[in-house]
């Protein structure tokens, strides 16, 4: 988790299937065995129910997600997931070590993360849920994506967050107790596949002014965002 104690300091400036990933064998057999499951589960009739959303704030490390995506959920009284709390502890123990996570570290932790958050929406009655992962890889992503296909209602928005390194790493080192020290920036840096222009659910946000700017602007992202999905229409 990253907190901002003071307000005067700069914020950090910061559909394929599982089937095309570059993933091992067994990998994608979890995957597609998830997908499967998920399908299988599917009502195919037109949802009778609302839009509800999973907005997930993303970026490497140091960039606000937290900061960004607890201020989101706090003002639209949306539940929030810190994703960094769903890692394995062998995952935990890599990256306290300075060791990068590999895909295949990752590949579980984002299908467990992805059906948090639909536990969450279905279980909690609520328009959507918030939830913070690094999401470096569009691969990753794709795996959050397959929320949508399932649950064809559900419609999955990322918010970008961005930074040069100099002050993601000037952030990492102002926090305490975190396992993610300041030699990860670099790493994920090297692994962030930035959002193309196809990926058009995706929402960036330059980070470099102050935190209560960074907020209003990702809030009012998300508001006028919903408010435009309101309009789309399934068949």
């Amino acid at each position: 988790m990253l907190s901002y104690n003071n307000p005067r300091v700069p914020f950090s400036n910061s559909h394929q299937n599982a089937a095309a990933m570059d993933v091992t064998a067994p990998a994608q057999d979890r995957l597609m065995g998830s997908l499967a499951r998920d399908v299988g589960k599917q009502d195919h009739a037109k949802p009778d129910h609302p839009h509800r959303h999973i907005w997930l704030i993303t970026g490497p490390a140091g960039c606000g997600k937290t900061t960004v995506a607890e201020y989101i959920a706090k003002a639209l009284k949306l539940p929030f997931i810190e994703g960094d709390n769903f890692h394995t502890k062998s995952n935990v123990d890599k990256m306290s070590h300075g060791t990068p996570l590999t895909d295949q570290d990752r590949w579980d932790w984002l299908i467990v993360l992805r059906d948090a958050a639909m536990q969450r929406l279905d279980g909690g009655g609520s328009s959507g849920v918030v939830v913070t992962c690094s999401a470096l890889k569009k691969r990753y992503r794709d795996v959050i994506r397959i929320a949508h296909y399932t649950s064809p209602d559900v419609l999955v928005r990322f918010i970008f967050l961005h930074a040069p390194e100099h002050l993601l790493l000037q952030r990492v080192r102002a926090r305490k107790g975190h396992y993610m020290g300041p030699n990860m920036v670099h790493s994920q840096l090297e692994t962030l596949e930035r959002p193309s222009p196809d990926e058009t659910d995706v929402l960036t946000i330059d980070v470099s002014g102050v935190v209560t700017d960074v907020e209003n602007t990702a809030l009012t992202m998300v508001q006028d965002k919903t408010e435009a999905d309101a309009h789309l229409v399934f068949f």
